[in-house]
């Protein structure tokens, strides 16, 4: 699966008005993150290792007692166990996250949205 065609991944609700699609591999899973404007992923941590840029619109991020607002264009690294939150600022917000290794809670939930799975 060297070409992903994200129209064809699985949309996933991760949290409500936050969407992704996670296509992923051996060592590490991307989410393609859609946020309606002042929708909020909570303060939490994983161990999986996390960067990602914003491609559309604006983000509020906090990583541990930091807090910035993020444009288009800047990329961001969390370390592994690391408290952070995001909220969509200004309207809708795309984000690309990468994750390593992948998250297997990502993989669960994705698994539900498969065709002939039941929600």
């Amino acid at each position: 699966m060297p070409f992903i065609d994200l129209n064809k991944e699985p949309i996933v609700e991760i949290q409500p008005g936050c969407r992704s699609r996670l296509p992923y591999g051996k060592n590490m899973m991307m989410s393609y993150l859609e946020m309606d404007q002042g929708a909020e992923i909570p303060m939490h941590s994983h161990p999986h290792e996390q960067c990602g840029i914003v491609l559309e619109g604006r983000l509020e991020l906090a990583i541990g007692d930091e807090v910035r607002e993020v444009p288009p264009g800047v990329p961001w690294m969390i370390p592994p166990n690391v408290p952070h939150r995001a909220r969509a600022r200004a309207g809708r917000v795309v984000v690309l996250d990468v994750f390593s290794p992948v998250r297997e809670d990502y993989v669960e939930k994705s698994a539900k949205y498969l065709p002939g799975a039941s929600n």
